[in-house]
């Protein structure tokens, strides 16, 4: 049986509620105090710290918002790596492995989580303790590799999924581009705001619906 890793962030680094000043910048309130351990299914500890590392450059925290790191990006690609996705259990993945045009998809040997792993070991074990400007120069030294545009793709999903899936901490995400949530109906709201911005406080899948909802992530084997 594995041992099971945690990786320790700090409470205020995740989620919250975006306020904007007079000048539109972005001011995040958090409550919380101390460090949070977050379960990793997937990831060492290490490697869950590289890959935080990465994903900050790819999506910073800017004086538009908070990045990567606040919206719990981590959480998010180690649950996909640890669900059925990361193995390729539904993906054909018998031979021949070849080249192909780019509307036929990936067509590789290696599953999400090899491709992860060899991808990880090209940063090295130092890249997240790594200056900004050196992390980008590894960074781009593999931006053309598959590592690369699957990290990126989950980098975009962790922040703007639903949080359901370990991503996109507080709504922070959707706060940032101004997203309700998934909503069936804007009825509701067209006479509410009748004239003016809608600005509505988003809700995620599971506030909306009031009920506990699962992921595909945690589908078992």
């Amino acid at each position: 049986m594995k041992r099971r890793e945690f990786l320790t962030v700090p409470a205020k680094c995740l989620g919250g509620v975006l306020v904007y000043n007079l000048a539109g910048e972005a001011i995040r309130l958090q409550a919380q105090d101390g460090d949070v351990r977050i379960p990793l299914r997937f990831f060492t500890a290490a490697e869950a710290r590289t890959v935080q590392a990465a994903c900050a450059r790819i999506f910073p925290s800017d004086e538009s918002g908070p990045g990567a790191t606040e919206a719990n990006v981590i959480v998010y690609i180690d649950h996909q790596l640890a669900g059925p996705w990361g193995s390729d259990k539904y993906r054909y993945a018998k031979g021949p492995w070849v080249e192909s045009f780019p509307e036929h998809g990936y067509q590789g040997k290696e599953n999400p989580q090899q491709i992860y792993r060899a991808g990880i070991l090209k940063l090295g074990e130092d890249f997240a303790r790594l200056p900004a400007d050196r992390q980008d120069q590894r960074l781009r030294a593999i931006e053309r590799s598959m590592f690369f545009h699957i990290l990126r793709t989950h980098t975009i999903e962790g922040m703007f999924s639903d949080p359901l899936h370990g991503g996109n901490a507080g709504l922070i995400g959707w706060q940032l581009v101004g997203y309700p949530g998934p909503l069936m109906s804007y009825r509701d709201e067209i006479d509410k705001y009748h004239g003016l911005p809608f600005e509505a406080k988003p809700k995620s899948l599971e506030q909306v619906l009031g009920r506990k909802v699962a992921g595909w992530e945690e589908e078992k084997e």
